[in-house]
């Protein structure tokens, strides 16, 4: 009896152990991936800098490390490409890691970050501190004015879907679409009248990354790591939550505590991307789909990989954006991207229920 139970227990005791390997190797490779685009990113623009080199100034900045390197080729590399860079990575990590959740929270392979309004509040937030900077409060800026917009937009939806403490997934995505379509017409309202601001209006809606500076990588990261940290450690209480509420109350999960928190964080993670970049689309939405797809549904493994592999798509996207005739907003190399590729997903039947 005590051998069949040993071997009985053998696999719940060794699978925490597989899901770490798995999740370690896909992490692995994606990190080399992102490596290979930051290097290919670095080394593209106007000013063609050679791979090798742009390799030898990323190691040169590093301590105790010394390469012989041109002033003038570190100089567009860590002043003018890699912030831009990092931020992208910075955001695709965000929204890539937001994604995952809100597909898992509403149990939808259609759910994005911006589901409950975070990205339309963010945008409301920027145009009316571009518009009538007068209605902001002073010194928040365009960062903290989007910022402020995506967090009462998700908590105004929050607080207005939930009633005697329970918050139906339903009814929250029910007064999300309420909400965005409200600020959708303050925000067209806001155009309207925008006057000479409507270029620079229009230019931050379709997401841009290109006044990225190190004091907004420096600002958005260690927010970002910290909500991304807080994702993970409810990893399980995500998967959980893929079985319906009642099960995971039966399991022991403090379902509307863990609603919350994963709703919170989610927000805060995506507000803190969207505030520097604008509104980007599909990383959110294609990402957390593919990895799926790939990894499968566990959110152990699938939270970090997605997260990973938004860096290394938008990064790409961002370098495609700037490197044409003409730099484009990067939100539309990203919608340009996403939706046909979701539609040869559709097509395939590979975008199926959670």
């Amino acid at each position: 009896m005590a051998e069949t139970s040993t071997t009985r227990d053998e696999p719940t005791a060794i699978r925490p152990a597989r899901v770490g390997s798995r999740a370690v190797a896909w992490s692995a490779g994606l990190v080399v991936a992102l490596l290979a685009v930051v290097i290919a990113s670095a080394a593209l623009g106007p000013v063609g800098i050679e791979y090798p080199v742009v390799a030898m100034i990323l190691l040169d900045a590093l301590p105790r490390l010394s390469f012989s390197v041109p002033d003038t080729a570190a100089t567009i590399v860590l002043r003018i490409r890699l912030p831009r860079i990092a931020l992208a990575a910075i955001v695709g990590f965000a929204l890539g890691a937001a994604g995952t959740v809100m597909q898992g929270f509403f149990r939808n392979p259609m759910a994005d970050p911006s589901i409950i309004g975070v990205s339309t509040g963010a945008a409301t937030g920027a145009v009316a501190w571009i518009v009538v900077p007068f209605v902001i409060p002073f010194g928040l800026g365009l960062q903290g004015a989007a910022f402020a917009g995506a967090l009462i937009a998700a908590f105004g939806v929050y607080l207005i879907a939930t009633e005697g403490g329970r918050t139906p997934v339903a009814t929250l995505l029910l007064a999300g679409v309420a909400v965005q379509t409200f600020l959708g017409a303050v925000i067209s309202y806001l155009l309207i009248n925008s006057g000479e601001s409507l270029e620079r209006v229009t230019y931050w809606l379709m997401g841009h990354l290109h006044n990225a500076s190190w004091g907004d990588v420096t600002t958005t990261l260690p927010l970002a790591l910290v909500v991304f940290l807080g994702l993970l450690a409810y990893a399980r209480d995500l998967n959980v939550l893929l079985l319906g509420e009642n099960e995971a109350h039966s399991l022991g999960i403090e379902v509307e505590r863990s609603k919350r928190i994963l709703l919170a964080l989610s927000s805060v993670l995506t507000a803190a991307a969207v505030a520097v970049s604008g509104v980007i689309g599909f990383v959110g939405l294609i990402v957390p789909h593919v990895m799926r797809l790939l990894v499968g549904p566990d959110h152990r493994i699938l939270l970090p990989t997605s997260a990973l592999a938004g860096s290394v798509f938008l990064v790409a996207a961002d370098t495609l954006a700037r490197s044409g005739p003409a730099e484009l907003p990067v939100g539309i190399v990203t919608a340009a991207v996403g939706a046909p590729f979701f539609l040869y997903l559709l097509r395939r039947r590979e975008v199926r229920a959670l």
